[in-house]
């Protein structure tokens, strides 16, 4: 069994994103939003995969394992209890349980870090999916992991 990791890219740079999956081995990313559209540059699908390859990194997306609109909302409004409840819900469907364990089979063979854009994993429902995976047995254990700040050259 293996350990998953989770990450957001909240308030993070590109290129810190990018220096923190490689400081840390991760060799995948298994992005978990439900529409994988960002107005963070380079965090939108197609831009991020594109700089993942660069750094050596593959990518994928599940969308069944995404927040849906209705939680999305309830975040937004500030109801964490119901955002909890609709995505609870969501992700004991079929599609969901199957996204897991083909997520599980990923992270057994390359270290796999899980993609949403909450900095806090108590406000992400990254922290629900790696939880539910732990507990069916389909990960060892998961790990947060922040967005380190690096220093950049003056030229």
């Amino acid at each position: 069994m293996t350990t998953l990791y989770t990450i957001g890219y909240e308030g993070a740079e590109l290129s810190d994103f990018l220096a923190t999956l490689s400081e840390m081995g991760v060799q995948h990313v298994a992005d978990i939003r439900d529409v994988p559209v960002s107005r963070k540059k380079g965090f939108s699908k197609n831009k991020l995969a594109e700089a993942l390859s660069g750094a050596g990194i593959s990518y994928s997306h599940f969308k069944a394992l995404g927040d849906p609109k209705e939680g999305r909302e309830a975040m937004r409004s500030g109801d964490r209890d119901r955002f909890f409840t609709i995505f609870e819900r969501h992700v004991d469907q079929i599609e969901a349980r199957d996204a897991m364990t083909e997520l599980a089979d990923v992270a057994a063979e390359v270290d796999t870090v899980l993609l949403c854009y909450e900095r806090d994993p108590k406000d992400c429902h990254r922290t629900i999916v790696a939880s539910m995976m732990r507990d069916d047995g389909l990960i060892r254990q998961f790990k947060h992991l922040g967005v380190k700040k690096y220093a950049r050259a003056i030229s």
